[in-house]
């Protein structure tokens, strides 16, 4: 069979636990989602309040604190919070990616360290990070074993590739603006049978997809991915792959409304972002500099942006008309999506409110 561009949509949906709030624990949930963008720390909580039935976030909370659940640099050479057994395979999946984005950068380069001196640095760093360390403190370290090496600095390359977890330091959303690092161990794998688990989870919680698509989300080199593939037992329908006995929802399947977080991890999974993201509204979601806005799901994909507005409830904003019925299920989302901002952060990402200014939007709602 071929499956349309629907069903395609709402196996993304029920894998990612956006048919129905499931009843399940924090530690299923990050696990199912897979990789949970954390570039903003409010993200991993709003993207499990839209999945999990009763989502209370002290057990995301917990779940950093003890290390059950890691933040760190993996897929795309960004923050992911994805389970600590996951963590220990991702990393060593990405590990060629990470080390080629800073040493083969021109800043690397351009400093006066050699990659050997680098790696040999590292070591210095995972001892003097098993327990929790500011960036000044590392790059002291840093300094006191290499002088002066030049800018960016050492440490620009090493806590990226490094295998470094960020420390949660307290606020609303368990980690504020200045970031602390610990060191956990990373056992010694086999980097293609690393890269074969992480595609064989990437499945799991995002398939069927393409070659281009597990490209996309890991940023990996497509001959590396094919290599790969060789290793697991999957399916293959045309260009798309998925697990055994893994199902993909008929596409009448109903999709309810959902406010989604800043860099929601379906919004950027796909080499083909038209799965979740019309193709015309896809330059308004996703910024030349990357930034994804928090999104509007209706129909199961994305209709517009929302934000927390200044004088209380949610500002939702309409890239089309939508029915009277649509408005009335993202009220009742925004309603308890305001209660549970209200706890921690009402204004909830306000600094990137520059990117409402000039959005073509059909209609503009305080909800």
């Amino acid at each position: 069979m071929t499956y349309t561009a629907r069903q395609l949509n709402r196996a993304t949906l029920q894998r990612q636990m956006l048919l129905e709030r499931e009843p399940v624990d924090v530690l299923t949930a990050v696990e199912r989602i897979v990789a949970i963008q954390a570039q903003e720390p409010a993200s991993p909580y709003l993207a499990l309040w839209n999945r999990v039935e009763g989502f209370d976030p002290a057990e995301l909370d917990a779940a950093f604190t003890s290390g059950a659940v890691r933040k760190a640099s993996l897929m795309r050479i960004t923050l992911h919070a994805v389970t600590a057994a996951d963590h220990e395979v991702f990393h060593h999946a990405m590990l060629p990616a990470l080390r080629a984005s800073r040493l083969h950068d021109k800043r690397f380069k351009g400093m006066d360290l050699t990659i050997e001196q680098a790696d040999a640095l590292l070591a210095h760093v995972l001892e003097f990070a098993r327990e929790p360390r500011e960036k000044a403190e590392i790059e002291k370290l840093l300094h006191s074993h290499a002088g002066d090496v030049g800018q960016p600095g050492a440490w620009w390359a090493l806590r990226t590739y490094g295998g470094l977890v960020h420390a949660p330091t307290g606020g609303p959303w368990s980690f504020g603006p200045r970031p602390v690092y610990r060191s956990v161990p990373t056992p010694p794998r086999e980097r293609l049978e690393c890269l074969a688990e992480l595609l064989r989870r990437y499945l799991s919680g995002f398939g069927p997809a393409t070659v281009p698509d597990m490209n996309q989300f890991t940023m990996l080199p497509r001959a590396s991915i094919r290599e790969a593939l060789e290793l697991l037992d999957v399916v293959r329908d045309g260009a798309h792959f998925d697990l055994p006995h893994r199902t993909v929802p008929d596409e009448d399947t109903p999709a309810p409304p959902r406010l989604m977080p800043m860099w929601d991890s379906t919004l950027l999974a796909y080499a083909d972002r038209s799965r979740i993201i019309p193709e015309q509204y896809r330059k308004l979601v996703i910024r030349n500099n990357g930034d994804t806005l928090p999104t509007l799901l209706v129909d199961g994909h994305v209709a517009g942006v929302w934000r927390p507005h200044e004088n209380g409830g949610i500002e939702a904003s309409a890239f089309h008309a939508l029915g009277e019925d649509q408005w009335a299920g993202l009220a009742e989302e925004a309603r308890a999506l305001h209660k549970f901002l209200g706890d921690r952060e009402p204004q909830v990402y306000r600094r990137f409110n520059r990117w409402w200014t000039g959005l073509p939007v059909d209609d503009v709602r305080i909800l």
